[in-house]
This record gives C-alpha cells, sequence and structure tokens, in this order.
C-alpha cells in the first residue's frame, strides 16, 4: 500500500522553531524527523551520530542538504565534499550519493519531485 504524502511537522505550523532543536543526537544512530512530506517533495531533518553513514544511492531529483549542526562528509559522484554548518549543497538528481559523519552533525534535505 502507498504511503500518503500529505503530512506536516504541527508544532512548525505557523510557529518560529530552531532546527537543531527539533531533533537530538542518537547513540550510533541516524535519526530522522519529516518536516513536511507532500506530492511535491518533503523537507526531512537529520541527526547522525558520529561514525554513522547513509549508504550510496541515486535519486530521480536533486537533493538540497543544508548543514544545520557539525560538518558532514558528502560522497558525490565518487567525489568527496564536506559541508559544515551553516553550508548548502545540491546532490544531483541520478548521480550516485552517500553521507557520512566524520563527526556528529545534522542536516536538513529538501527534495522537489518536479
Amino acid at each position: 500500500m502507498a504511503q500518503s504524502r500529505n503530512s506536516v511537522l504541527e508544532s512548525c505550523l505557523g510557529n518560529a522553531q530552531s532546527l537543531s532543536g527539533l531533533i537530538d543526537y542518537a547513540g550510533d544512530s541516524v535519526v530522522s524527523k519529516t518536516i513536511l512530506d507532500k506530492p511535491v517533495g518533503t523537507i526531512t531533518l537529520f541527526a547522525f551520530d558520529e561514525g554513522q553513514r547513509l549508504s550510496e544511492h541515486t535519486t530521480p531529483y536533486h537533493a538540497v542538504v543544508e548543514v544545520v549542526d557539525g560538518k558532514g562528509v558528502f560522497a558525490i559522484g565518487g567525489k568527496d565534499v564536506e559541508a559544515g554548518a551553516g553550508q548548502i549543497l545540491i546532490m544531483p538528481a541520478n548521480v550516485p550519493h552517500a553521507v557520512y559523519a566524520a563527526q556528529k552533525f545534522k542536516m536538513l534535505l529538501t527534495m522537489i519531485r518536479a
């Protein structure tokens, strides 16, 4: 059964929130929290404990990453790119990419499906 794509994190609806404060780190884990999930795209917040990773994959859409806290390593098409708090990068559609936490870090991922 297909999951409905029509959710919003209620605590953010009409309220200013600290991105970093919306999600906590967990030992030996990658934690994710969906901020917005609509048919046209998603906004998801991630917290990576040191040493954690998302394995290499591709998506049919560009993925916009804003690092909220710490620093992450993004393998994009075989090239490592480091991004730290306050920096943004776009992982191109149909290009293999992976994410690695050399240290704890948080990132906001925005995917627009159009």
